[in-house]
């Protein structure tokens, strides 16, 4: 275990405190009681993006969608569309978005609605696999990798394809096989591209955090296929919306199959409502009278920075943990120079410290440990995207660590 018993704890000088703008002032001396009680646990395992809901709550009604009895009763949607089940009006929402921030390209391109990532994930798997192939076809990604990546491959034990481990690590002669790039990575954050080089290899982009309030957006990605989803772009993972971008038609076509056969389609209403925040989204920066505040990059890339800002100071002060450090550079679509600000914090526990998840359990902080994504134990992940009230207190939590002990 390590650090102190954070109930007696001492007051530390350099706690976390709530300042005026109602984020954790780390030089400030703690005077108030946390809103969180000193004895419950905080979970930062999953990426619940609960961040955002301040933002969405300012916004009042602009993004209400009346929706009448009568409506959307068919499963027919669009039947000159390849993905015949998605609405025109989300398909034109996602490509005037990406215009808008510029980070995928989208002319030329089939996008496949799906029920958020996971499924589009899958539906793209079996589509890059053929039941003609004598083997399964290997999945790999680079360690640290997604750590659900290996049981979403799995889970359903299909004969098309099975999960093959670390890209970096991976024999290509043993045939063809996917690898999957998440770029921006989940866990660390790094800028990925394909470590396999070579050989019969089909990729699956995974950008779900390639945001501006994640990342400088330095280039359009061009790929063939590049999944999204709104849970992580706009917060609103409830409504269970993800969209991928695909260049082959026919590979589109079977992915629209796949997620015909599993759920018939996506639900309208969430379709409706995911075009609608998109339309809000785009509208604030296309009309030049909105106040930057009114933008939703501008106000959620001014969070994110604030929140790295605050644990950068908190983690410098410890001796038992440390934080990777990201290179900057030009975000085309703000304009300036800045550097990564993931959605995850990928902790690493130092001094004599083996297993970072055990010692974060010890401080009553639920992480996700370093083995899930293939990596050291003296790794965890993080989530960045909590309420305020479990930031701050995280934070608190973390400046009051003051030794270690081994005896775990």
């Amino acid at each position: 275990m390590c650090g102190t018993d954070i109930a007696s704890a001492p007051v530390n000088k350099n706690s976390s405190l709530p300042s005026s703008n109602g984020l954790p002032s780390v030089n400030a001396t703690r005077t108030s009681t946390p809103t969180l009680h000193p004895h419950s646990f905080i979970n930062l395992e999953q990426g619940d993006p609960t961040v955002f809901e301040s933002y969405w709550k300012k916004m009042g009604d602009k993004c209400t969608v009346v929706i009448k009895g009568s409506d959307l009763l068919s499963y027919m949607t669009d039947l000159s569309n390849v993905c015949w089940f998605m609405l025109p009006e989300l398909r034109d929402a996602i490509e005037r978005l990406h215009r808008v921030v510029g980070n995928a390209v989208t002319d030329g391109k089939y996008i496949v609605v799906g029920t958020g990532s996971t499924q589009l994930f899958q539906a793209a798997l079996f589509a890059l696999s053929s039941p003609d192939n004598a083997q399964p076809l290997s999945v790999v990604a680079a360690a640290p990798y997604y750590s659900e990546y290996p049981e979403e491959v799995d889970y359903l034990r299909s004969g098309l394809y099975k999960w093959a481990g670390d890209a970096h690590v991976f024999d290509k002669d043993g045939g063809a096989y996917i690898e999957v790039v998440t770029s921006p990575n989940n866990p660390d954050g790094s800028l990925r591209e394909p470590v396999v080089k070579g050989g019969k290899g089909k990729l699956i982009h995974d950008l779900a955090y390639y945001w501006p309030h994640y990342t400088p957006i330095n280039h359009m990605a061009d790929y063939n296929i590049m999944n999204f989803t709104l849970s992580k772009c706009t917060g609103h993972a409830g409504s269970r919306i993800g969209w991928a971008i695909v260049k082959d038609k026919e590979v589109a076509k079977k992915m629209t199959r796949f997620i015909q056969m599993s759920s018939i389609g996506v639900s309208r209403e969430s379709q409706r409502r995911a075009a609608k925040i998109m339309e809000v989204i785009c509208e604030s920066y296309e009309n030049v009278m909105h106040m930057r505040s009114d933008k939703f990059f501008d106000h959620s890339k001014a969070v994110m920075t604030e929140r790295w800002d605050k644990l950068k100071k908190v983690v410098e002060q410890s001796e038992v943990f440390s934080l990777e450090n990201y290179p900057k550079s030009c975000c085309y679509f703000t304009g300036e120079i800045t550097e990564t600000q993931p959605a995850f914090a990928w902790l690493k526990s130092k001094n004599g410290i083996d297993d970072c998840e055990s010692c974060l359990r010890g401080l009553k902080i639920l992480s996700r440990g370093g083995i899930r994504f293939g990596a050291d134990p003296k790794y965890a992940r993080l989530s960045m995207l909590s309420r305020e009230d479990q930031f701050n207190e995280f934070l608190r939590r973390l400046s009051n660590v003051r030794g270690i002990s081994n005896g775990h």
